[in-house]
């Protein structure tokens, strides 16, 4: 090899090499640089952003009750924007946020643009800081001189500077404009809109003595033996004189209404109407029950998140944990995210301003799983559900915490499907995996803890 061509290929692999260390110096401050709290629309809201990508322009990530949301709005550049609600204030700037951007828009927009070029300020100051790190230790692993050491340095953090102004930097110069556009949350995730809900003038009275219950076959108690003198609406939703709002009602002389209705949703169902039975029902949170209501426990998720499909899905397959199913229930969380934002706002809205509880799901499997080993299930499965469970639970969890409400935790343990003594119904039964009277009156006592408790406890 020449001389002229072997130093050529030293310069050629020292810019590849400065090149490289500078993209990482970016990269390090763009995961170190720390999010940056901000106000908005009386809700605290921390702006950063996503992981580099290797598309020019793309969607940003809103974080709620723990699920990555991808934006409505696509934004230009490597890297979008990510903001991260943790902690939900509720009142009437809520409402605003969720969904009126009549009031709230300039001082969401405001916010927003402050919280990312704050953001980007110190990304600047960490890349800079990253890159003397770096390029001081890569001219101490050459051995250099001081004068070459120091001249390597300067062109490292100039290189660095500059791709992060001249590549990164085009998120950070586009995305103001971007999010100027977002006058609510509702611009931001693409939520479909609910129904608005109304209700009397507020009622007078603190003690809990009127008590309604909404959600789904769990709350209406689907399996056990129906209602005395059963309205129509009680019988298209399988209500049961054994659900828990019964053993409410029988244990603490409270006037429970039970509105609870199987395959019932956040969107179909609870705000908006639902289809069972052959009847068309009205929102449960519209109902006068609800408007009325010193308390309302709130039992809901499994259809949303189509945890019935995943039980079947997953018997029939050999893999419960693979990556396709496994994306597609991390969607199905993600949207229940967003629609149970919408319900926190109406609840906290509702004219009494009542308690909330919102009933996190038991788990069925508890006490072994023999009897579905012929179905197909095995531990790994089991185990696999659980997780799936669990991150349900943790959704819903999140949410009551950052609206101030209280959670209750049915304990189910060693009485799953499989047991001696189960609070589930057996494949056989009329509902399989829902809970039996026995389960029901777990969950009755699980409510009445919750309501001792602190809210978001």
């Amino acid at each position: 090899m020449s001389r002229v061509l072997r130093r050529s290929v030293i310069v050629v692999a020292w810019i590849v090499l400065i090149v490289g260390v500078a993209a990482g110096a970016i990269a390090a401050a763009l995961w170190l640089t720390p999010m940056q709290q901000v106000s908005a629309a009386g809700q605290t809201v921390r702006v950063g952003v996503t992981a580099p990508s290797w598309s020019l322009s793309g969607p940003g990530e809103l974080d709620l009750f723990g699920q990555r949301i991808a934006t409505a709005i696509d934004f230009a550049g490597p890297v979008r924007p990510r903001l991260a609600l943790d902690r939900i204030t509720m009142g009437a700037q809520l409402s605003q946020f969720v969904g009126d951007p009549a009031a709230a828009a300039g001082q969401l927009q405001d916010a927003l643009v402050d919280g990312w070029k704050r953001f980007f300020v110190w990304q600047v100051v960490v890349a800079g800081a990253a890159a003397l790190v770096l390029f001081g230790a890569l001219a101490g692993w050459a051995r250099r001189g001081w004068r070459r050491s120091v001249a390597l340095i300067v062109v490292g953090l100039v290189v660095t500077e500059g791709l992060n102004l001249g590549a990164i930097m085009v998120t950070a110069y586009s995305a103001p404009e971007k999010l100027r556009q977002v006058d609510s949350l509702t611009a931001l995730t693409g939520a479909v809109p609910l129904p608005e809900v109304t209700g009397p003038p507020r009622p007078t009275g603190a003690d809990v003595s009127r008590v309604a219950v909404i959600g789904d076959s769990t709350a209406a108690g689907l399996g056990n033996p129906p209602v005395q003198d059963p309205t129509p609406a009680d019988t298209a939703c399988g209500r049961s004189r054994n659900a828990f709002a019964v053993s409410l009602a029988s244990a603490d002389g409270w006037d429970v209404t039970n509105l609870a209705c199987s395959g019932a949703t956040i969107r179909a169902g609870l705000l908006g109407p639902q289809e069972a039975g052959g009847m068309a029902l009205p929102p449960q949170v519209s109902a006068d029950a609800v408007t009325r209501a010193d308390l309302v426990v709130v039992s809901i998720g499994a259809n949303d998140v189509n945890w019935s499909w995943m039980l079947r899905l997953c018997a029939g397959t050999g893999d419960c944990a693979s990556s396709a199913l496994q994306a597609y229930y991390q969607q199905q969380l993600a949207d229940f995210s967003q629609d149970l934002l919408q319900l926190s706002a109406q609840l906290q809205q509702l004219p009494r301003h009542p308690a909330v509880i919102i009933n996190e799901y038991y788990d069925p499997f508890s006490g072994g799983t023999e009897c579905l080993k012929g179905l197909g299930v095995t531990d790994a499965k089991v185990d696999a559900l659980q997780d799936d469970l669990d991150a349900l639970n943790q959704v819903l969890s999140k949410a009551a915490a950052a609206a101030g409400f209280r959670t209750a935790s049915p304990d189910f343990d060693g009485h799953g499907v499989c047991s001696a003594q189960p609070y589930v119904q057996g494949v056989d039964d009329p509902a399989p995996f829902h809970p039996t009277a026995s389960g029901q009156l777990v969950i009755a006592l699980a409510v009445e803890q919750a309501l001792r408790t602190a809210p978001g406890g």
